[in-house]
Parts: structure tokens; C-alpha cells; sequence
């Protein structure tokens, strides 16, 4: 076993992608108050604390679950989700309604399986969530693609759904990989390689081939911003953003959540990604204005739950 692929190193990278994700689904959520809108325009920060979302819960479980079984465990997941869900975090009614029946004893795979006529979601939640899972996996990207999709089943079953969460779990793990990160152009070619053909493949693609436009707004306009919540909505342009800002995560906040859309989501995956990179994490004093994650979340690989207390790297 290298250092690269021990337990607490993996955790290590998984936390650091966690905290990116949780700065900017954190720090995007509060641009949906219409007051803070002339801030968003000048790149200046918003009164703090900065509270997260239904993101970065659900991300805290997969970070959990790894932490205790070393892999995606399906009914571990789901449980962890159930038993954590908060109504008020900003879940979509599908998955309120999933999650409670869950914790009422009803099986996920039947819940997940009949959600919209028996096609299952194709939302972005299970995209939001995984890009700690990518970290964790960063010395081998076709497993981190491989958990992503286990993960996605306990929610989202639609093939978009499924594969943006491989495509998200994939550039995490290619940005966090030991020898450093890509450059944008293999990181997205990376990804491309790495999931099957899909609404969100050919997003990724026309992604790759926007890496040389400068303005935010009109990539948005070709891929998406994630305004219909779907993963192949969401998922390229994230990408796209976090392509361009491996190394900067204030200009990968920036730049996603200037886009508009469904901020708090595509700058959770767009910050969760260049979070993995050991040159991206977000500044110390974006970590101490966002709200510190919760007390249940493990210390370390199968460790006991840490104490509240500030944000972790605060």
C-alpha cells in the first residue's frame, strides 16, 4: 500500500474536497437572496455565517460511509442519509419524501427505482454530493467512477443522474491524483474517458471544446447552469468552471456562481473538485464564515465521531 492509497490519506483528500464543497454550496446559497445579488456582480463576499445545504449534508454521509467501509455501502448510504436528513437543508420534494419513507422502514431500492413513473430522478443531487468520493479515489479513476455510480442508485437511478455522478467523482479523482493535477484539456478528456455515452458525455464534450472561451455566462448558455436541476444540466458547466480553476478557488467560486442557476449546486461540485487538488483549498477566512460541519461526521477512516467545534481547517 502506497501513502497515496492509506486510509487516512484518503480521508485527508476527502475532507479537504468536503470543506471546498461545503465553502461553496455554503457561499452560493447565499445568492439567492436578492440583496446580495449587486455583491455577486462585485465579487464581494456576504454577511456571514453562511449556512449549507441539503449539498453538503448528503456529502457528509458519502465522506461517513467511506470513512467506515472503505467503499460505497448501498444500505449504509442510504440510511445515513435518512437518519440525517434535515427538511430544511433545501432537499427536492422527491427525495424529502424518499428519505422520510426511509427512515420509516421502506426500502430504497424500491423508492429510488418508482420515483418519476419508474424512471427514476435525473436530478444533480447524487452529482452534488460525490466529489469528496473522487478525492478518495485519486490514485485510481475508474473505481472512483465505479463507487460514484453504487452511490447514485440509493437516490438517482436515471442514466444521466448515474453519470453525472461518475463524471464528477472522476474529475475529483484526476485533480486530486498524486502526480498533481491535469491541465483543463486532460482533466476534461480525463472525465470523457472515464463515463459512458450520455446527455452529460456530450455536455462534457462541448465543454472541452469551450475551454477557450472567457465569458461564464455564455458557456452557461450552451450547457446549462443548472436552472432545470437536471445532472446534464449542471454537470458540464461545473466541470468546465473547475476545469479552468484547478489551483484557485476563488476564481472557481467566482466564475460558477456569476453563471447563475442553481448556484449553491454547481459551485459545490465546481469547488468540491478543485478542493481535491491540494492547491485549491478555499481561503481560511471563507472556512470561518461558513457553518461548521456537523458533529456526527468521523474524525478519520473508521474513527469515532469528532466533537463540535469550528470548522474543520478554520
Amino acid at each position: 500500500m502506497t501513502a497515496d492509497s492509506s486510509s487516512e490519506r484518503r480521508f485527508a483528500r476527502a475532507l479537504d474536497s468536503l470543506r471546498g464543497l461545503s465553502v461553496g454550496d455554503a457561499l452560493g446559497s447565499q445568492f439567492f437572496v436578492p440583496s446580495h445579488y449587486p455583491l455577486l456582480k462585485r465579487r464581494e463576499l456576504p454577511p456571514s455565517p453562511w449556512q449549507w445545504t441539503d449539498d453538503t449534508e448528503m456529502a457528509c454521509s458519502v465522506l461517513a460511509v467511506l470513512a467506515l467501509h472503505g467503499r460505497v455501502d448501498q444500505d449504509a448510504l442510504a440510511r445515513s442519509f435518512a437518519e440525517h436528513h434535515d427538511f430544511d437543508r433545501g432537499y427536492g420534494p422527491a427525495v424529502n419524501r424518499l428519505l422520510r419513507l426511509v427512515r420509516e422502514g421502506d426500502d430504497w431500492r424500491v423508492l429510488a427505482a418508482e420515483l418519476f413513473n419508474g424512471q427514476g430522478s435525473w436530478g444533480n443531487g447524487s452529482a452534488m454530493r460525490i466529489a469528496p468520493l473522487g478525492a478518495w479515489y485519486a490514485d485510481d479513476p475508474e473505481q472512483a467512477t465505479h463507487q460514484a455510480e453504487i452511490s447514485s442508485y440509493t437516490t438517482h437511478q436515471h442514466r444521466e443522474a448515474v453519470v453525472g455522478a461518475m463524471a464528477v467523482a472522476a474529475a475529483a479523482s484526476l485533480a486530486a491524483a498524486p502526480g498533481g493535477p491535469p491541465g483543463p484539456e486532460a482533466l476534461l478528456d480525463g472525465v470523457i474517458a472515464l463515463v459512458p455515452r450520455s446527455a452529460v458525455g456530450a455536455g462534457l464534450r462541448r465543454a472541452r471544446d469551450m475551454l477557450d472561451y472567457g465569458d461564464a455566462g455564455t458557456v452557461a448558455a450552451v450547457l446549462g447552469n443548472g436552472r432545470r436541476t437536471s445532472a446534464h444540466d449542471t454537470v458540464p458547466f461545473a466541470l468546465w468552471s473547475a476545469a479552468r480553476s484547478l489551483g484557485d478557488f476563488e476564481r472557481a467560486f467566482w466564475t460558477t456562481a456569476q453563471a447563475g442557476g442553481d448556484v449553491d449546486t454547481t459551485c459545490a461540485i465546481a469547488c468540491g473538485v478543485v478542493a481535491a487538488a491540494g492547491g485549491g483549498r478555499p481561503p481560511a477566512e471563507w472556512l470561518e464564515r461558513t457553518e461548521a460541519l456537523p458533529d456526527w461526521l468521523p474524525a478519520g477512516p473508521a474513527d469515532r465521531p469528532r466533537a463540535p467545534g469550528p470548522h474543520p481547517g478554520a
